[in-house]
């Protein structure tokens, strides 16, 4: 049993997390208990990550890497290594003195890699890079045999093995060689010459046999043309034979007048489907069958054939065939139909006898299979050539995948962005940097929401090109989040793309959000009622208008005085109102008149204090239910609705969620002026009135303070 790892964790996002800081930490991972990694699976697409390394991640190729897959890639990455070092650097560069030759697969490593180096014209090179194994496909095209099975035209020097090739691959089908060219395999071979023999034998039989070949070598074009109607004769036959049986079945078994007239009311030729399947001729008791005129016409052409090629040969010249004369083509045909319904159902079978003969009988077979163990026995280095590409892709990725799969350290330590932050969102002068992909966002929405995050869905468009992203801001507040909006969202690669809000899942973003919640509930709310009631009265005052001008349109139409409507305002009608009106405004002044003497009654160093409560009292209650809400944000939810497995509740705080969302500042030592010549003049007003209803309140409280004493 191997000696137990010493783990070190680090504690971000409310959990512990495993550090891999050491070559040792990553070739133990298979030691750490899985409910420790905070990732289980991940999709191989969606993320910001090699596709080619993910691609040999994904070894039963699923679309997702699990926990044993990336412990089996680490398992034998570690195995070729001599030298572990550059797994930890994630360098693309590897020596070759870092490969580890003491076992056979690592020897067909080495000589794969110089074999790539050598096709590049680097034979003196000590080291490969990803970059020369980029284009495998390019170096297996320049060897002749290159170890997948499969061989192409161009694996033979001789024409007619190469011939042999194309025309299997032609009838059976191709599969890709290494090189990228349509080759055969072993498979192929076997089962075309299977096939060949088995057609072969079948034209032996017809050859030999009597009764098949009647008309010599136009035996099959005949048998072709009596096939053709075969079934649409004895239709014929068997319909006049009813009508000889019952002369009242004559009428039933012909097309009626509504059959025609349906035929009638559209566009026909002789291919139409209701014209074809129509009796060949008319049906008449015992009838023979017209050969030239009163014919279907859909079945002229076939019929024509059945005289040319099987009458005439057979019967004679005659202008019709009779019951009789179609039994004895029948027992002509016989033997040669029973013979036919016994061919081989393969592509080969539509070969020409010849062909096939000489394929088989040439010896092409033998060359064939010798040029596929001529292949498969170059499989180890080339196989070997495949795996230096993955292990140089291992050796750079792996400890990067590992530190955004078994721990986010990327993510939670803001030294780089992890996999799955897919670029920045820039809207409503913030950027967010926590963006996802997504593939359906209506399927992704009803997951996400319990990340607790403020979620706002991006239809992103860059030419030709459409993604959907969906970013989670952290910081400011969500007045602005309204679907059609636009941003400008980067990717990783720093292109722009055109962002569309398409969808808007609304949470609490920030205590000062919260904070000034409250408020502007009551402003809104206040903005609301005073735009309906003036949106109310100038309705009415527009309907009111609109009776006046048609009672006055209706007098002058009677000949009657235009009578002046009644006077907008009547003082008198309206004293009541003005009366309440003043007591409305007496009762705030006095309310305002009672809060200022409490106010003023209290010692200095407590009027703060006061007005500090006012202020919690009001919105205390909202940023104390944020504060819970944004304390229990959580990436887990986020991501699994865009296809990860997360093993851990990967909380964003509130002060890691604030360096999450960037809110614009001015830069440090800028100058700002602070004069608008577009600023709205202010208004004094309020403020007189304010001063006055201070000073009434002040006024009074002296009297009544005078009157006390």
């Amino acid at each position: 049993m191997s000696e137990r790892h010493h783990w070190r964790f680090f504690r971000a996002g409310g959990f512990d997390q495993v550090r891999l800081d050491s070559v040792d930490d990553l070739l133990h991972l298979d030691q750490l208990d899985p409910k420790l990694w905070v990732a289980l699976s991940c999709p191989v697409s969606g993320i910001e990550f090699d596709e080619h390394t993910l691609r040999y991640l994904d070894q039963d190729g699923d679309g997702h890497v699990r926990v044993p897959e990336l412990i089996a890639a680490l398992r034998w990455t570690g195995a070729q290594l001599r030298d572990r070092a550059p797994l930890l650097a994630g360098t693309d560069r590897l020596p070759l003195a870092a490969f580890d030759d003491a076992t056979d697969e690592g020897r067909h490593l080495v000589g794969a890699a110089r074999r790539v180096l050598e096709s590049l014209g680097k034979a003196a090179a000590d080291s490969i890079s990803i970059a020369d194994t980029a284009d495998v496909a390019r170096i297996f095209a320049q060897m002749r045999c290159n170890g997948d099975g499969i061989i192409t035209a161009a694996s033979s020097e001789d024409a007619a093995v190469d011939a042999a090739i194309a025309r299997i691959g032609e009838v059976g089908g191709t599969v890709t060689d290494r090189s990228g060219a349509p080759g055969i395999g072993g498979e192929h071979i076997a089962r075309f010459f299977a096939d060949a023999d088995a057609v072969l034998a079948w034209h032996q039989a017809g050859a030999g046999a009597a009764g098949i070949r009647g008309l010599g070598d136009r035996t099959a074009e005949a048998a072709e043309a009596y096939r053709a109607v075969r079934a649409k004769v004895d239709d014929f036959f068997t319909r006049c034979q009813l009508a000889g049986f019952d002369a009242a079945a004559a009428a039933p078994l012909n097309p009626d007048a509504a059959a025609y007239a349906a035929l009638g009311g559209e566009s026909i030729d002789a291919s139409t489907a209701a014209v074809l399947a129509l009796p060949l001729a008319r049906i008449e008791a015992d009838a023979a069958l017209p050969l030239q005129r009163g014919l279907n016409p859909a079945w002229v052409r076939e019929v024509s054939r059945l005289r040319d090629l099987c009458v005439v040969p057979l019967l004679g010249p005659r202008e019709t065939l009779d019951a009789s004369g179609w039994a004895r083509l029948r027992d002509a045909f016989g033997g040669h139909e029973l013979w036919y319904a016994a061919k081989p159902v393969t592509p080969v079978a539509e070969l020409a006898p010849a062909e096939l003969r000489a394929l088989v009988e040439g010896g092409v077979r033998a060359k064939l299979d010798a040029l596929v163990a001529e292949d498969l026995a170059v499989k180890p280095e080339a196989d070997a050539l495949a795996s230096v590409d993955k292990l140089l892709h291992y050796v750079r990725d792996l400890a990067k995948f590992a530190n955004n799969f078994v721990a986010f350290r990327d993510f939670y330590t803001r030294k780089g962005k992890a996999v799955f932050q897919a670029g920045t969102m820039y809207f409503d002068g913030r950027s967010a940097e926590l963006c996802i992909k997504v593939t359906d966002v209506a399927k992704h929405a009803t997951l996400a929401p319990l990340s607790r995050l403020c979620l706002v869905y991006f239809d992103c468009e860059r030419g030709a090109d459409r993604i959907s992203v969906v970013a989670a801001f952290t910081a400011g507040d969500g007045d602005q989040f309204i679907v059609g909006r636009n941003g400008v969202f980067y990717d990783r690669q720093g292109h722009d793309w055109r962002a569309t809000i398409v969808k808007v899942m609304e949470q609490s973003i920030s205590l000062r959000q919260a904070f000034w919640a409250p408020y502007k509930k009551v402003a809104r709310f206040i903005s609301e009622q005073m735009n309906k009631f003036a949106a109310a009265r100038a309705a009415a005052a527009e309907q009111r208008m609109a009776n006046q001008a048609m009672v006055a349109s209706a007098q002058a139409a009677a000949g009657q005085p235009i009578v002046p409507p009644p006077p907008a305002f009547d003082v008198g009608k309206f004293a009541g109102i003005f009366a309440a009106i003043g007591l409305a405004i007496g009762a705030i002044g006095t309310a305002i008149a009672s809060l200022l003497t409490g106010l003023l009654g209290l010692p200095a160093w407590k009027i703060p204090l006061v007005l500090l409560g006012a202020l919690l009292l009001v919105s205390g209650p909202a940023m104390l239910i944020a504060w819970f809400a944004l304390r229990r944000r959580n990436l887990g939810p986020l991501l699994d609705a865009s296809g990860w497995a997360v093993n851990a509740r990967a909380l964003i705080n509130i002060p890691f969620g604030a360096t999450l969302t960037a809110v614009a500042v001015l830069p440090p030592g800028s100058e700002r002026a602070l004069s608008d010549p577009y600023a709205e003049k202010p208004n004094r007003w309020p403020w007189y009135l304010a001063l006055l209803a201070l000073a009434a309140a002040v006024a009074w409280w002296w009297f009544r303070m005078r009157s006390a004493a």
